[in-house]
């Protein structure tokens, strides 16, 4: 069986960064599905594993968080799912990953293929998707309103995978005031097609962009990258018994300054329920469902906006490359085998 991996983590330019393996075919046992990998693509969390997180179960790590394909063998518990039946998911960080042909994983974090949406653009919906919602309806609750302050959500990083779904997601599910920050012709534009009723440029202040709209404080702030930088104006800006999510990384984070306002403080990580196998980890299988009905109704576009071909180590070095520039708009994918 082909697959794709890395023997030791360090930087993408290296040539043995991610190399080809042929490894054995896995068996579905349990509640697993053995998916017939047609697509996958990459997240930033594949870059920060493959550059800082060196293999420890065995000689070789196989990344890929995304995927769609087709089931090809049920475990003996599975109930979900028959063989035939066309998905799409996001995985799990406690197993091998989807950058191989066939691959294990667990029926409750498994949703179907939307119809409408071929191979590659499904790939670009699972991780970023279930992230978005999680954010907006789980941590924010962004349906409870926040009293006294503008029904708005400000988005930072919204041209990102995830800032991507979160537009949509707020534009199309809520009533709230989508803005969102980019700071090039082309980010803008992307935002700005994707739902967003107002953009503004994170490299400048943002409190006073802000004002400048004359909506009033956001009740909701959902920062995707870069936290670090914007915090202080984050807490400047927000309303008064706001909440604000984050899904980044920074090394430090001080919220101290959120306290006179009594500020929520959420971070997210889609990760979460199937690390501790939460009684609620069934409800991704269930987002991800919600996700493919939104996009057959034309209500949820893929964030997809380069495609590579096909799936193999130099294609993939390729795409680590484009997400650590920084520069990314929505989603690389990789289809096909060769």
């Amino acid at each position: 069986m082909r697959a794709v991996g890395y023997e030791h983590a360090g930087p993408v330019d290296r040539e043995e960064a991610l190399i080809d393996l042929d490894l054995p075919e896995p068996i579905a046992n349990g509640r697993d599905l053995l998916v017939e990998v047609k697509a996958v693509s990459v997240n930033p969390v594949d870059v920060l594993i493959r550059a800082s997180a060196q293999p420890v179960a065995e000689r070789f790590r196989v990344l890929g968080w995304d995927a769609a394909g087709i089931v090809r063998a049920v475990g003996p518990d599975v109930t979900l799912f028959q063989p035939g039946d066309e998905v799409a998911y996001s995985g799990t960080i406690t197993r091998p990953g989807t950058n191989q042909e066939r691959h294990l994983i667990d029926e409750r974090l498994v949703g179907r293929k939307p119809r409408s949406l071929d191979w590659a653009e499904a790939a670009a919906l699972p991780l970023t998707g279930v992230t978005a919602w999680e954010v907006l309806f789980d941590r924010l609750d962004i349906n409870r309103p926040v009293a006294g302050c503008s029904p708005a959500i400000l988005i930072i990083g919204g041209a990102g995978g995830v800032g991507s779904m979160a537009i949509q997601l707020a534009r199309q599910l809520t009533n709230l005031t989508v803005i969102a920050t980019a700071s090039r012709p082309e980010t803008r534009d992307w935002v700005a097609a994707l739902g967003a009723h107002y953009v503004i440029d994170h490299t400048r202040p943002l409190k006073a962009q802000l004002d400048a709209l004359g909506l009033g404080a956001p009740g909701f702030v959902f920062s995707t990258t870069h936290t670090d930088r914007h915090v202080l104006a984050i807490a400047d800006l927000i309303a008064p018994e706001g909440r604000f999510a984050l899904i980044d990384n920074p090394k430090t984070l001080d919220i101290v300054p959120f306290k006179q306002k009594s500020v929520s403080i959420h971070w997210e990580l889609m990760y979460t329920r199937s690390l501790f196998d939460t009684l609620d980890m069934g409800l991704q299988g269930r987002i991800l469902n919600r996700l493919a009905d939104l996009a057959d109704r034309g209500h949820l576009q893929s964030t997809l906006t380069q495609r590579l071909s096909p799936i193999n180590a130099a294609n993939l070095k390729r795409a680590h490359a484009m997400v650590e520039g920084g520069t990314m708009r929505g989603k690389v994918v990789l289809e096909g085998w060769s």
